[in-house]
């Protein structure tokens, strides 16, 4: 029995339902038209199930933040959400004006209203308590007209915002079955893992991933860590490989050399279980050269080589569980998409559990076609490499408090 409600603990029919979901989605920078729209699709059985339950379906989500050319509002959103469900989304350009509330008043059962992008409302970029959050204007506004709130936006679920965790402190709350699923599988394929255990850790975001590979390695909960992306780098720096003043300088600009010292910290203490590159892929003339760890030039590093991809292969394929999250390289240069695709190709012919990050990785595992491959494919980066860093997930912790 879960700790949180979901939408079996509720009786819908014609109760007016706030869903909060995560369609944040990549926009065309011209036309303003959505590229993507693979977080709709996730979301849609949620909907779906709200709307035939006779629900009164009211919508709360975002597009990007202030300051960015895709923070736009969600008219473009409406319109591929109704395809998606091949039921008609009303939207309108408020989030709780007097128009957005009788809007919400009016709607019959089965209806789906979706309000206008959330963070128009300069609140919602602010972090807090809940207790905190329950008093802000939103909350304040919209409460009054909701008999029930569903929270499925799990890709944004580390985040402690108005929207997401405000309205469990004064509604009766709940997980929708997206929510359900991630923190389901996530937390059931953490705890009660299947060894051997490989982690395959990439990508940009080097803080959190060592974050996780501290906390899986000293819980025992992992075998192998297989290093890749500007991860790698570090740990190359911290086991004393020179990996040239260019590569040193992007890790200093990015914020991460101080993770270094960490790095040679695990290194000493988990030597066999870390696993970094014995070659790696720079660019020369256009073109990609494989180079030996101990003859890197000052240049800058690209993908991991040929030889480390045969070796990250072996570890793969003998693995019971599988996660992988962030890129091996520069996957969008077909160049340096080697390391990426080929790890993914390894992961989606294994007989491991595979558990897919979200973010940049999970947008690799859809273009290079093994999204069908995956065990599990998370909707949420951040949300699930926070699960498995240890930490807490702030609105599933007020979905948690709510039920008490």
């Amino acid at each position: 029995m879960a700790d949180f409600n979901t939408i079996d603990d509720f009786d819908v029919e014609n109760k007016t339902v706030l869903l909060r979901i995560d369609i944040n989605s990549p926009v065309d920078p011209n036309g303003g038209f959505i590229l993507d729209d693979t977080r709709m699709k996730l979301h849609s059985p949620t909907i779906k199930e709200l709307s035939e339950k006779g629900a009164k379906v009211v919508i709360l989500t975002h597009q990007s933040r202030p300051g960015k050319n895709d923070f736009i509002s969600l008219k473009e959103h409406a319109k591929v959400l109704s395809k998606n469900l091949n039921i008609d989304v009303l939207y309108i350009d408020s989030i709780f004006s007097n128009e957005a509330i009788n809007k919400i008043k009016n709607l019959n059962s089965g209806e789906i209203l979706l309000l206008e992008n959330v963070r128009f409302f300069s609140e919602e970029s602010l972090n807090g308590s809940v207790d905190k959050q329950s008093k802000t204007l939103l909350i304040r506004k919209l409460s009054p007209y909701i008999d029930i709130f569903i929270n499925d936006a799990f890709a944004t679920a580390h985040r402690s915002q108005p929207s997401l965790v405000g309205f469990t402190k004064v509604l009766p709350s709940g997980a929708g079955r997206l929510m359900e699923k991630e923190l389901t599988v996530v937390e059931n394929s953490f705890k009660n893992v299947e060894r051997p255990c490989v982690y395959v850790l990439g990508g940009m975001k080097a803080d959190d991933s060592i974050e996780v590979i501290e906390n899986v390695l000293k819980n025992e909960s992992a075998d192998y860590i297989l290093t890749t992306g500007i991860v790698a780098n570090i740990f190359l720096l911290g086991a004393g490989v020179d990996i040239g003043k260019v590569n040193k300088d992007f890790i200093k600009e990015r914020g991460y050399y101080n993770l270094v010292e960490k790095a040679r910290y695990l290194l000493k203490t988990y030597k066999k279980n870390i696993i970094y590159p014995k070659d790696l892929a720079i660019e020369d003339n256009g073109k990609r050269v494989d180079v030996s760890i101990d003859k890197i030039p000052n240049k800058y590093i690209f993908d991991i080589g040929v030889e480390t991809i045969k070796e990250y292969a072996k570890f793969i394929r003998n693995a019971k569980t599988i996660f992988a999250n962030g890129p091996a390289g520069v996957f969008e240069n077909s160049e340096f998409a080697i390391g990426t695709e080929d790890i993914l190709n390894t992961i989606a012919n294994s007989q491991g559990f595979s558990i897919i990050g979200g973010g940049h990785i999970a947008a690799a595992t859809n273009a290079m076609g093994y999204d069908m491959h995956m065990n599990h494919i998370s909707s949420g980066g951040g949300a699930c490499i926070t699960l498995l860093g240890g930490k807490k997930l702030a609105a599933v912790e007020a979905l948690k408090n709510a039920k008490k």
